[in-house]
């Protein structure tokens, strides 16, 4: 492959995502490594009582400080790793499905979905995608925050890892505790999706270059590592108020309601504290993202090569 071919994203992938479930896993498996230490960051603001901390910056601080610099800031780490290739396959195969559905049901223009179709498309990904998603951020979430505690000599962290907190979730409550937070997560990841698909679409369109006869030139992978950081953005900005509850849903002792803890919260700190940890996110969401679609292009390299 040459050097000009390798800089660009190639169509197949840039139009075809749902049907690259293992590239796209690739490229989650990259988001997951570089904004890991930020949902840390964020969840544990999310969970934390008011006044615990006093900024993202000291959560850093405090958890590089307690639990090290590695083993702090990638705790639970290992949920997403495992998880994140199924839930990005399961929901670019459920976007490609919510496409279908879209064009079988309404008009499409010149070949284009229109933003509202692709927004359609996006939602729909989510549903799918929320029966794999909800048990990995419920165990993510746990391993998350059990660092904050002090640990007296010789007691041991609750959980030794993800597999055992799924263990002990069951135990306690059956498959209900495992999936604690699915509505929310469904809440979260459908109109997420929806403005995450919907905002990438429009940014390429814009972004992706004309040939000399008129039709779409290749996008070039700054462009669209670009149109992913802005995707990313946002995709956290109408949904960040769920996500709160969810994390405050997933890490709750005894039994939780949604309505309760949207109460608690307000209660505690009114609007404001729906909001805690978003800075994190945002600035997760940009390198992640570009992220995801570095590796989604570095895989489809490699197979080009391996392939021939």
């Amino acid at each position: 492959m040459s050097s000009s071919s390798s800089a660009s994203l190639p169509p197949v992938i840039a139009d075809n995502l749902p049907s690259l479930p293992e590239r796209s896993g690739v490229g989650g498996i990259f988001a997951v490594l570089v904004g890991h230490p930020f949902d840390l960051v964020k969840v544990r603001l999310q969970t934390a009582e008011k006044g615990v901390y006093t900024g993202a910056m000291d959560v850093v601080r405090r958890t590089v400080a307690r639990e090290g610099m590695v083993k702090g800031l990638y705790a639970g780490v290992s949920a997403p790793l495992v998880g994140v290739t199924p839930m990005f396959a399961v929901s670019f195969w459920g976007y490609g499905v919510g496409k279908q559905l879209v064009e079988s049901n309404s008009t499409v223009v010149n070949g284009q979905l229109s933003v509202a179709q692709i927004s359609t498309a996006g939602f729909f990904s989510a549903i799918p995608q929320t029966l794999i998603t909800a048990p990995f951020e419920r165990v993510k979430v746990l391993l998350q925050i059990q660092g904050q505690k002090e640990l007296k000599p010789g007691e041991k962290p609750r959980y030794a890892g993800g597999t055992d907190v799924v263990k002990q979730l069951y135990k306690e409550g059956g498959i209900k505790s495992v999936y604690r937070g699915s509505l929310m997560t469904l809440a979260r990841d459908g109109p997420g999706s929806a403005a995450y698909f919907a905002t990438y679409e429009v940014i390429k369109r814009r972004l992706t270059p004309a040939n000399p006869d008129g039709t779409p030139g290749k996008l070039s992978l700054p462009a669209v590592m670009a149109a992913g950081g802005a995707a990313g953005v946002a995709m956290w900005i109408p949904v960040f108020p769920v996500d709160t509850v969810k994390s405050r849903l997933q890490s709750a002792e005894g039994n939780p309601t949604i309505g309760g803890t949207i109460r608690m919260l307000y209660r505690n700190g009114g609007l404001k504290a729906f909001f805690p940890g978003m800075g994190p996110a945002m600035a997760r969401a940009v390198p992640a993202n570009a992220a995801t679609f570095l590796g989604v292009e570095l895989a489809h390299n490699a197979m080009t090569k391996m392939l021939g």
